[in-house]
C-alpha cells in the first residue's frame, strides 16, 4: 500500500481515468471541489467512431462538455438545450440515424474533423476544443493512435456503439478485444501525468469497456504500477448491478461476477482503495484481504451536492483534503 497523499493540502496534480457518463459526473464533482487546473483527465477513445463523415470522441465529449457546464442532464450525454433537425434531414436521405447526434454537439464534431484532417493528433483537437469551451482542466485522449473497442456476440464483431446504442446492448457477449491497442503509444503527457500525480482516480467508470481500453495502451498499467501517487477506483457497481450501463453484462463476458470485488479485481495490482457504496460495506473485509482499502459512502451521484460530496469522499481516500 502507497503512502497517502498530500493531507490538508491542495495537490498539485489529480489523474483521472474516465470514461464518459459516470466518470464525467464525478469529474465535474472534483471540479466544483479543487481548482479545475489541478486535474488531468486520460480519456477514452476505445468507443470513437466515424459518423457521417465525422471523427465522434463520445467519452471525451461527455467529460468536456460536463467540465464546460453545457452536459445534458437528463442523457448525461451530448449538450443541455439540444435540438435534432439534421438528425431528422438526414432520415429523409435514408442515412442511420440511430446514433443521435444534436445540432450543437455536431458543431464540435465538425471541428474536430477539421482539425484532424488538417494533420493535428486527436490530443492537440482535444487540447483546442477545450481551450475553445474555457475549460481549465487538462483533458488527454489515452491516446492519438486508434483504438477500438470491439464485441463479439452471436451475429458477428460490433464496434463498442453498435452494440451499446444500436443493439441497446442486448446480444449476448463472447469476447470483447481492444483493436490497435497494442501497437499504440500512450498521448505525451499521459504517462508522466501518472508519474508526477498527487493521486490518481480511476472514475467510476466500466471497467472493461471504459477503463480497460485505457489499461490496454502499453505503458499505462507499468506507469500506474510505478507511481508513487496513491491510486483509488470508484465502483460503478452497487450491490450485484451496476449503476448504469451494460458493466455487468461484461463483467460477466470476462468471467467475473457482478461486484465491487470484481472491480478491484480488474485493477490489481496497483489499487490502493476502493470506494463503495454503503449497500456493500460487508464488503470491506474481503476488500482489505486483498490488499485494497474500502471506502465507504454514498456513490450514487444524483445531483451536484452528490457530485461533489463523491468527489471529497474520493479525495479523502488518498489523504487530500480539498
Amino acid at each position: 500500500m502507497r503512502a497517502g497523499g498530500q493531507s490538508g493540502t491542495t495537490p498539485a496534480v489529480i489523474v483521472i481515468l474516465a470514461g464518459g457518463t459516470g466518470a464525467a459526473k464525478l469529474v465535474r464533482g472534483l471540479a466544483a471541489v479543487v481548482d479545475p487546473a489541478h486535474l488531468t483527465v486520460i480519456g477514452n477513445t476505445g468507443d470513437d467512431l466515424e459518423w457521417w463523415g465525422l471523427h465522434v470522441s463520445p467519452d471525451l465529449d461527455s467529460v468536456t462538455y460536463a467540465l464546460a457546464g453545457c452536459l445534458d442532464p437528463d442523457r448525461g450525454w451530448g449538450r443541455r438545450d439540444e435540438t435534432f433537425h439534421c438528425l431528422e434531414a438526414m432520415t429523409a436521405f435514408g442515412r442511420e440515424t440511430w446514433f443521435r447526434l444534436g445540432d450543437r454537439d455536431l458543431a464540435l464534431h465538425l471541428h474536430r474533423t477539421t482539425l484532424l484532417r488538417h494533420g493535428l493528433p486527436l490530443s492537440a483537437t482535444t487540447r483546442a476544443i477545450s481551450e475553445a469551451l474555457g475549460i481549465a482542466a487538462r483533458i488527454l485522449p489515452m491516446s492519438d493512435d486508434p483504438v477500438r473497442t470491439e464485441i463479439e456476440t452471436p451475429d458477428g464483431w460490433l464496434s463498442l456503439e453498435e452494440f451499446f446504442v444500436r443493439e441497446r446492448w442486448q446480444p449476448r457477449v463472447s469476447r470483447i478485444e481492444y483493436v490497435g491497442a497494442r501497437t499504440a503509444k500512450p498521448v505525451p503527457g499521459a504517462l508522466e501525468a501518472i508519474h508526477d500525480a498527487a493521486a490518481v482516480i480511476v472514475g467510476c467508470s466500466n471497467p472493461v469497456t471504459s477503463i480497460g481500453p485505457i489499461l490496454a495502451v502499453p505503458g499505462i498499467v507499468e506507469a500506474l504500477e510505478a507511481t508513487r501517487a496513491p491510486v483509488v477506483a470508484v465502483s460503478p457497481i452497487v450491490g450485484d448491478a451496476p449503476v448504469s450501463g451494460p458493466a455487468g453484462k461484461l463483467l460477466l463476458a470476462r468471467g467475473l461476477p457482478v461486484s465491487a470485488l470484481s472491480v478491484a479485481e480488474v485493477y490489481r495490482p496497483w489499487l490502493d482503495a476502493l470506494v463503495v457504496d454503503r449497500r456493500d460495506v460487508a464488503l470491506g473485509p474481503e476488500l482489505a484481504r486483498r490488499g485494497v482499502r474500502p471506502v465507504v459512502t454514498d456513490a450514487v451521484m444524483a445531483d451536484a451536492g452528490g457530485e461533489a460530496a463523491l468527489a471529497r469522499a474520493t479525495l479523502g481516500a488518498v489523504g487530500l483534503v480539498p
